[in-house]
C-alpha cells in the first residue's frame, strides 16, 4: 500500500528542513525525485544523497513565485521522466513582527511564497496529473492555519489560504483522479524556526510549554504522513489536512 517504486515526485523547498526529509523518504520508498528550490548548491547536495539510494534525481532550481520558472521546472520534469505522480508543495517563509508594524512589501512576499507559490505549482503540476488521470498533491500547511500565532499574521493568513486551496482543488479534481491533501506541522526544528529561536531566547521554552508533547517536532517526523498521503494507502482521502503537531491544536490551554 505504501509502494512508491518508480514513481516521480517533485518536492519544492527540497534543499533543507522538512522538504529535505520528505525528499529523502520518498527516495527511500523508491521514488525518483525532481528537486526544486532557489539554491542550486543545496539541491545538488540533496541530489547526491538521493542518487546514493539508487534512484534518479533531477535538479530544477525554481522560484515558486515566478510562474515562468514554475512551468519551466515542471516542463523539465516531464522531459526527463514523462510524468509527475506526487507533488510536495513545501516551499515557504515567514516574518515575525507585530501586525501593526508589517510593511506591505513584507506581507506580500509571505503571501506570494506561501500561498501564490502553492497555487502556481499545484496548477502547473495539476495540469500534467489531469492528463495522466492520476496524482497526489500534498500542500504543507501549518498549525498557523488553525490557530493564531502572535507576530505572524501574514504567515497565518497564507497558511489558512493553503488549506482552502487544498480543499478547492481536491473537490475540482477528485473525479479526474487527482487527490489533493495537506500536512500541517507544528513548530519544527528547521532553519526557519532556528532563526526565530536564535532571536528570542525564551521562544523555544514557550513553544514546548504550549505543546502537549513538550517538545518541537523533528523534520523527519513529517515523513510518515507524507508517505501515507503520497501512496495508495490514502487512495480514498482527498481534501483533508493532517495535523502533525504534537497535540497543539487539540490543546485548549
Amino acid at each position: 500500500m505504501f509502494e512508491l517504486t518508480g514513481k516521480i515526485s517533485l518536492v519544492t523547498g527540497a534543499g533543507r528542513g522538512i522538504g529535505h526529509s520528505i525528499a529523502m523518504a520518498l527516495a527511500e520508498a523508491g521514488s525518483h525525485l525532481v528537486l526544486c528550490s532557489r539554491s542550486r548548491d543545496e539541491l545538488e547536495s540533496v541530489a547526491q544523497e538521493v542518487r546514493a539510494l539508487g534512484v534518479k534525481a533531477l535538479v530544477a532550481p525554481c522560484d515558486v513565485t515566478d510562474a515562468g520558472q514554475v512551468q519551466a521546472a515542471v516542463d523539465a520534469a516531464i522531459s526527463e521522466f514523462g510524468a509527475i505522480d506526487v507533488l510536495i508543495n513545501n516551499a515557504g517563509m515567514t516574518i515575525k513582527k507585530p501586525a501593526e508594524e508589517v510593511p506591505l512589501d513584507e506581507w506580500q512576499k509571505v503571501i506570494d511564497v506561501n500561498l501564490t507559490g502553492v497555487f502556481l505549482m499545484a496548477q502547473a503540476v495539476g495540469r500534467q496529473m489531469l492528463k495522466q488521470g492520476h496524482g497526489s498533491i500534498i500542500n504543507i500547511s501549518s498549525i498557523a492555519a488553525k490557530t493564531a500565532i502572535t507576530g505572524s499574521l501574514a504567515y497565518c493568513a497564507s497558511k489558512g489560504g493553503v488549506d482552502m486551496v487544498t480543499k478547492g482543488l481536491a473537490v475540482e479534481w477528485a473525479e479526474r483522479g487527482v487527490r489533493v491533501n495537506g500536512l500541517a506541522p507544528a513548530y519544527t526544528e528547521t532553519p526557519l524556526v532556528k532563526a526565530i529561536t536564535d532571536a528570542k531566547a525564551d521562544f523555544a521554552d514557550r513553544v514546548k510549554a504550549r505543546t502537549p508533547m513538550n517538545r518541537m517536532a523533528r523534520p523527519e517526523e513529517m515523513v510518515g504522513a507524507a508517505i501515507f498521503l503520497a501512496s495508495d494507502a490514502s487512495s480514498y482521502i482527498t481534501g483533508e489536512t493532517i495535523m502533525v503537531d504534537g497535540g497543539w491544536t487539540a490543546n485548549g490551554f
